[in-house]
């Protein structure tokens, strides 16, 4: 009796990768009705069925392997955009306040440092792909400003955005947060 690892000797065969059971004998007896020819023939074309088959299979597989491979890419890609979105978006309240400091103390030399560091900021956000909406001037789009005010004048276009109350940024191609802004409105149209 041979010495084992306590494992069991039989082995669980899944059933489509079982080989087919062999003949008690071994070999089929030849017939005078039953060609030589013609079962080797039969058995290469029941190979080369069972060889597409396989092939097929395999090929399926190593497609669907490829398209959860690049899905897996794809979302810790989007996963990473979205986790660096949000930091953003906690950081632009802080980058208001600069702003709005500035605005009020603009050309003042005790303030000069505080310039600096806004520039810097802005600079860092620039790299990493946060872009400001432009504002000011151009024509209301309700998808990038969001209108708090619509004042009416003649002086510009009707929707046209007259002042940004708050500015408003993308990152890459989407809106972490809309400009807000007063819209001009022509009383005459």
């Amino acid at each position: 009796m041979a010495k084992g690892n306590g494992k069991s000797e039989v082995q669980n065969l899944d059933a489509d990768h079982e080989l087919p059971a062999a003949e008690e004998d071994g070999f089929e007896e030849k017939t005078a009705e039953q060609p030589v020819a013609v079962g080797v023939e039969d058995e290469l074309k029941t190979l080369r069925a069972e060889r597409d088959v396989l092939y097929d299979r395999l090929a399926r597989l190593q497609a669907e392997f490829d398209n959860a491979r690049k899905r897996a890419a794809r979302e810790q890609t989007e996963f990473r955009e979205y986790a660096v979105a949000d930091a953003i978006k906690a950081l632009l309240p802080i980058v208001d306040s600069f702003d709005r400091a500035l605005q009020a103390h603009a050309g003042e030399e005790n303030f000069r440092g505080i310039e600096l560091i806004n520039r810097q900021f802005h600079d860092a956000l620039a790299k990493l792909g946060v872009r400001p909406i432009p504002a000011a001037g151009e024509p209301f789009d309700p998808y990038l400003h969001q209108a708090v005010e619509m004042v009416d004048t003649a002086d510009v276009p009707d929707h046209t955005v007259l002042e940004e109350l708050q500015r408003g940024y993308k990152f890459k191609d989407r809106l972490l947060r809309p400009a807000m802004v007063r819209v001009a409105r022509n009383p005459n149209i």
